[in-house]
């Protein structure tokens, strides 16, 4: 069934998601400031909390209009889109740090950069989330090559433990200065200067871009990700807005804990793979239809011809959210238990 989400609904997210910005940057971190362990989680409460006092507006919009089990099933596809989208944010944390370390960004500007960052990244999730949304509703088969891509990407987060951005060896530093001025130094928390009267930008701008499209290669994966889960486009915009906003805060709590959860990405990999599969299954299930040569009123091909149906829709979002929860949990708690050793290299 599709739910209708009236303008009031969007509005209300809007509202909810600029005025809690507005609070953020306006009002507590309105001066450039490394914010303090108490801060962060403070601030890790407050993002965690609003996006689970939404999902109770998720569930109170659609049960309001299409009854309360609908309102439960989106309820629960939104909590199961956030924890994907907030557990794939984290391994982009991971590369902000190799960002900030290898420009040597200082600390009290970095969540100027990162706050920055992510107003970019609402507008330009909003684009891609739609674009491939429309796409889906066009051409359904893209699902499984959202599908295919996304076990890939798993397979090659097991096989390889240092895959990820890194600005030394990338060429996307040296593309973006082919286009932009830049000077070599940081000028306060200021993006641009007037140098020999011309506008240019400092390094804390070159930061600033190389973020952006970190994120965008980050959406890549996040995006296919939540449609293995739903393709309703309210659901998958605002749990990732949700997911993302919280990321600067985040970034300070986890900046000193990143290699305590070593084993996390790992667990990532399992939801990225587990996911593909999932959207994989409905492809799997048609080509066992057309190879089964008994008499079509079989419990399985009865069986076969329900979940195709969606009749099991209730179900898979069950276990999706069970599977997501238990990988994170897991993967946190082994890094725990088995800590990373310390290189004996000298």
């Amino acid at each position: 069934m599709t739910v209708h989400y009236p303008a009031w609904c969007w509005v209300t997210f809007f509202v909810v998601v600029f005025l809690a910005l507005f609070v953020d940057l306006g009002i507590a971190n309105r001066r450039s400031h490394a914010p303090t362990r108490r801060e962060t989680l403070i601030w890790s409460s407050v993002w965690i909390s609003l996006a689970l006092l939404f999902n109770v507006f998720v569930y109170w919009a659609v049960s309001h209009a299409n009854g309360p089990e609908m309102g439960f099933f989106k309820a629960k596809e939104f909590l199961t889109g956030y924890l994907i989208e907030l557990s794939l944010s984290v391994d982009n944390l991971f590369v902000f740090l190799l960002i900030f370390g290898y420009f040597k960004v200082p600390k009290k500007y970095q969540h100027r950069v990162l706050f920055w960052g992510i107003m970019g990244a609402l507008a330009m999730r909003m684009l891609m989330i739609f674009t491939g949304a429309e796409l889906v509703e066009r051409f359904h088969w893209i699902l499984y090559i959202f599908g295919a891509f996304l076990v890939w990407t798993g397979v090659k987060m097991f096989g390889n433990s240092d895959d990820g951005f890194n600005p030394e060896d990338s060429r996307l530093v040296s593309f973006i200065t082919r286009f932009v001025r830049i000077s070599k130094h940081y000028e306060g928390s200021q993006f641009t200067i007037i140098k020999d009267g011309k506008r240019t930008g400092t390094l804390l701008l070159l930061v600033l871009i190389v973020v952006e499209l970190s994120d965008v290669m980050f959406a890549v994966d996040s995006i296919p990700a939540i449609f293995g889960i739903t393709t309703d486009k309210f659901i998958v915009y605002t749990s990732n807005i949700f997911a993302i906003l919280g990321l600067r805060t985040f970034f300070f709590l986890l900046a000193d804990l990143a290699d305590r959860f070593h084993l996390l990405k790992y667990g990532l990999a399992f939801i990225l793979s587990f996911i593909g599969v999932k959207m994989l299954l409905p492809l799997v299930a048609v080509g066992l239809m057309k190879l089964h040569k008994g008499p079509a009123d079989t419990g399985f091909y009865h069986w076969l011809q329900r979940y195709i149906n969606h009749d099991f829709q209730q179900i898979m979002v069950n276990i999706s959210l069970g599977v997501v929860l238990s990988a994170l949990v897991i993967s946190v708690v082994a890094s725990l238990l088995l800590p990373k050793k310390e290189s004996t290299d000298s």
